[in-house]
């Protein structure tokens, strides 16, 4: 900041100064370039964080190593004794089981919604059953029986976890509190609804009783709280820890066929009514592994199906990788057009003030201003302008992304809690200096070629 580049600074701030209606017409039209590209950058981070939120809800978050466990007898047994009480691990299962009513038909035969929006069976009449394919396809069949009368129940896909289940699938807390894995298990087990099932509790009375297949009593539930889980009001699920589930099994629900591996959508939707263990989330780290073949190696010794125990890594944002950066290139593709509109502005009024400015240029030049001096200030003018520019710009996105965050955190929680994306502010910054060197360099290196001789002829 010293020398030729703090004088070309100082001249160029007070050519800004001299000529604040230039300066003003110059940044209007570079302002919604910059905007239109701050606002693609920080429009691609809140569009990813969206798209990953729902997926990180079902699938878990990206890096979390996932394993399928076999359907045995001792399977359940085998992973409480092996992961129980190991940090970065949880284990879950489905159960199926109706809240209410002891003895009738529930509202959402199946555990779909209780719109009717979702599922051909969903709101009829009779007792379905949930049935999953190997790929994972869960859909609701109907029993043919006589079936007892409708009621005040619901229907609950019941997810059973060893471990807390929030630190790899983090469901938004919606009201009330998270299940407790500290304490000791309590034969009134504690529930966590999700919005599909708390929905139904909210248009029903429906009694405080829980029923679990296969199960000969009935528990008296306490329900602590309510969770995003995102399935929205497509089916209603219930979370519940799982030695609390199993105080209620009876000993033939706890021994389910030896088989191989279950599929964790069928775990997720409940294709398991023995609430037996089907799925391990596990954090990478150097103790995953040794846990992962000591777990295997006590099950083939327990005499479970080992070969189909299947480990797979939660990669969702490098799926999408490729779709969000085509997206982001088209957008900011249609943002650099913007901005070269402004572009064209900031040269078109730099070549009208250096044409004003000839003999200013060429008295410079002969009392021994270098061409390089004359063409640092001309550009030094632009890169101020497109410097303050850019501030304006980031200052309107700031504003603009907090009003959007009020408005469609409802409908999209995801972005309830995030921040203005300051990379998309380095990117304006980036962008406003950019337009002011583009759009300076041609009227900086005319000003550095005008002869000396003009003065004289001023």
């Amino acid at each position: 900041m010293s020398g030729k580049f703090r004088s070309s600074l100082i001249i160029g701030g007070q050519g800004i100064r001299a000529r604040k209606l230039r300066t003003v017409l110059s940044m209007m039209s570079l302002f919604l370039g910059v905007l239109a590209v701050i606002a693609v950058q920080a429009g691609g981070q809140v569009a990813e964080k969206a798209m990953l939120a729902d997926i990180e809800l079902q699938q878990g978050i990206d890096g979390t190593e996932t394993l399928s466990l076999p359907s045995h007898e001792k399977t359940s047994s085998v992973v409480r004794e092996t992961l129980g009480g190991q940090p970065g691990v949880s284990v879950y299962g489905g159960a199926k089981a109706t809240l209410g009513e002891p003895n009738v038909t529930p509202l959402n035969p199946g555990g779909n919604s209780l719109t009717g929006r979702y599922g051909s069976y969903s709101g009829g009449s009779g007792r379905y059953t949930t049935v999953c394919d190997a790929s994972g396809m869960c859909t609701s069949k109907p029993v043919e029986e006589k079936q007892p009368p409708k009621g005040a129940a619901v229907e609950v896909r019941v997810t059973s976890m060893l471990g807390d289940l929030r630190q790899f699938r983090p469901f938004r807390l919606v009201s009330g509190e998270w299940l407790d894995f500290g304490s000791a298990p309590s034969m009134s087990p504690q529930i966590v609804l999700n919005t599909g099932a708390a929905e139904a509790l909210k248009k029903h009375q429906i009694p405080a009783e829980l029923h679990i297949e296969g199960a000969a009593k009935n528990a008296t539930p306490r329900v602590v709280g309510v969770v995003d889980d995102g399935q929205g009001d497509y089916s209603a699920t219930a979370y519940m820890r799982a030695d609390e589930l199993q105080n209620w099994m009876p000993a033939e629900a706890k021994k389910p066929a030896s088989g191989p591996a279950a599929s964790p959508m069928a775990a997720m939707y409940g294709n398991s009514s023995s609430g037996s263990l089907t799925t391990a989330y596990f954090t990478p780290g150097p103790t995953t592994e040794i846990l992962k073949q000591t777990l295997r190696a006590r099950l083939a010794a327990a005499g479970a199906d080992v070969d189909g125990m299947r480990s797979t890594t939660v990669n969702s944002k490098g799926r999408m990788a490729s779709m969000l950066s085509i997206m982001k290139m088209i957008f900011l593709g249609m943002a650099c057009l913007v901005l070269l509109i402004g572009v064209a502005g900031i040269l078109n009024v730099g070549l009208a003030t250096v044409g004003e400015r000839v003999e200013e240029f060429a008295l410079r030049r002969a009392v021994g201003t270098s061409r390089m001096l004359l063409t640092f200030i001309v550009l030094a003018e632009t890169l101020l302008t497109g410097l303050l520019t850019a501030m304006a710009a980031i200052g309107a996105g700031v504003l603009g992304f907090q009003v959007a965050t009020v408005m469609f955190s409802s409908k999209l929680p995801a972005i309830a809690d995030m921040s203005f994306p300051w990379d998309a502010g380095v990117a304006g910054v980036i962008a406003g200096l950019a337009a002011g060197l583009l759009g300076g360099l041609i009227p900086a290196m005319r000003a550095a070629r005008i002869p000396i001789s003009t003065v004289m002829r001023a």
